[in-house]
């Protein structure tokens, strides 16, 4: 059975988690409108990774004998300025996840409720994944500057690497 904290901790993940997936659907929305179709399947992928994400808590406060709910999202971001500017959002974006989670990895452990602790480290793992594709992501678009040539490059590549992640994904 799941504290009343922890359950509210969780619950508040989930907003998080939604809230990722509906900024990363915008960023696809904008990226797909300005031409960047591999950055588009990129950031698509990315929303439908985090709507999954969202839905693993759901299931988990719901089997735990709480009570998962679906809360009032806050609207996304819906322009920028550049495809540089929308990367460096989402490296600060998967921060602030990265920071949510462990702070619900110390609630858990201060509780001492070590199942909950135990299920929470795939998400631990997989922000240390996210933030260090996003890093990536960034150092490469920081290669790239002002060439053109470069980004029509970058748009393939990644639309190649959510490819492969996709592959790689289904085959777990």
């Amino acid at each position: 059975m799941l504290s009343k904290n922890i359950e509210l901790a969780l619950n508040h993940q989930i907003r998080i988690e939604a809230e990722s997936s509906q900024t990363y659907l915008s960023m696809a929305s904008w990226a797909e409108t300005h031409g960047l179709e591999g950055i588009s399947k990129f950031m698509y992928a990315q929303s439908d990774e985090e709507r999954v994400h969202m839905l693993k808590l759901v299931r988990y406060i719901n089997e735990r004998g709480g009570h998962a709910k679906v809360s009032e999202l806050k609207a996304p971001k819906i322009s920028y300025g550049t495809f540089k500017e929308m990367f460096e959002e989402l490296y600060k974006h998967e921060i602030f996840v990265s920071d949510s989670i462990n702070e619900l990895v110390h609630i858990s452990f201060s509780e001492k409720d070590y199942a909950t602790h135990n299920f929470l480290q795939w998400y631990v793992a997989e922000q240390i994944e996210e933030e260090a594709q996003a890093k990536l992501i960034l150092d490469k678009i920081n290669l790239i500057g002002d060439d053109k040539g470069g980004l029509y490059l970058f748009d393939r590549d990644i639309q190649q690497m959510t490819l492969n992640s996709s592959t790689a994904k289904q085959s777990k």
